[in-house]
C-alpha cells in the first residue's frame, strides 16, 4: 500500500471509529438517560410525599449516568488535573518529570489511545517519559495495541513501535 492509501485508509477508519463512538454516545442517552429522565417526569406528575426519596434516588442514578457519559465523550481530569492524573484512572502510571502538559490534542489522543490499550488491549499499567522533543507512552510488550489507538497517534503525530518487550507510542511534543 502506497502512503497515500495508507493515509486514505488510516482516515477511513478514524471516521469510522468516531462515528460509531457518537452512535454509541447516542443510544447511551437515548435509551438510558432520556428514558430515567421521561419516568422521572411521569413519576413527579404522580408523587405524593412518601415517594420523594425514591425519586429522588432515581434523581441521582440518571444523573450519575449523565456524568459517565459526559467523561466517556472526554475526560473532566485532562483538563482539571493533567494527563498523568487522568491516565491513573484507567490503570496505574508510571512517570518520570516531562516538562510542561503537552497541547490538549496532543494530551487527549494520549489519553484515547491509552484507554484502548487498556479496554481492548489489556494493558495494566503505562510508563511516561521525555525523550528530546517526544513524550514516550511505554507499555508491556504483551499488549495489543488495536488498530484505532494506533491511528489516534499517528493523527496526533506521533509514531507506534514494538520490540517484543514492550510497545511504544511515541507523542512529538516541544522542547
Amino acid at each position: 500500500m502506497t502512503d497515500p492509501e495508507q493515509l486514505r485508509a488510516s482516515r477511513a477508519r478514524l471516521a469510522a471509529r468516531a462515528l460509531a463512538d457518537r452512535r454509541r454516545f447516542e443510544r447511551a442517552l437515548h435509551d438510558g438517560v432520556q428514558q430515567d429522565l421521561i419516568a422521572l417526569s411521569v413519576r413527579l406528575q404522580l408523587l405524593d410525599a412518601a415517594g420523594a426519596d425514591e425519586l429522588r434516588a432515581e434523581l441521582h442514578g440518571a444523573l450519575d449516568r449523565v456524568r459517565a457519559v459526559a467523561a466517556d465523550l472526554y475526560p473532566p481530569l485532562l483538563d482539571a488535573r493533567g494527563l498523568v492524573d487522568s491516565l491513573r484512572t484507567l490503570a496505574p502510571v508510571e512517570s518520570e518529570s516531562f516538562g510542561p502538559e503537552p497541547p490538549r490534542e496532543t494530551a487527549a489522543a494520549i489519553y484515547f489511545a491509552c484507554r484502548a490499550a487498556v479496554e481492548e488491549g489489556g494493558a495494566a499499567a503505562f510508563r511516561l517519559r521525555r525523550r528530546g522533543a517526544e513524550l514516550l507512552v511505554e507499555l508491556d510488550g504483551s499488549v495489543e495495541l488495536p488498530q484505532h489507538a494506533r491511528d489516534l497517534a499517528e493523527a496526533a503525530g506521533g509514531s507506534v513501535s514494538a520490540d517484543g518487550t514492550r510497545t511504544t507510542v511515541a507523542f512529538p511534543v516541544s522542547s
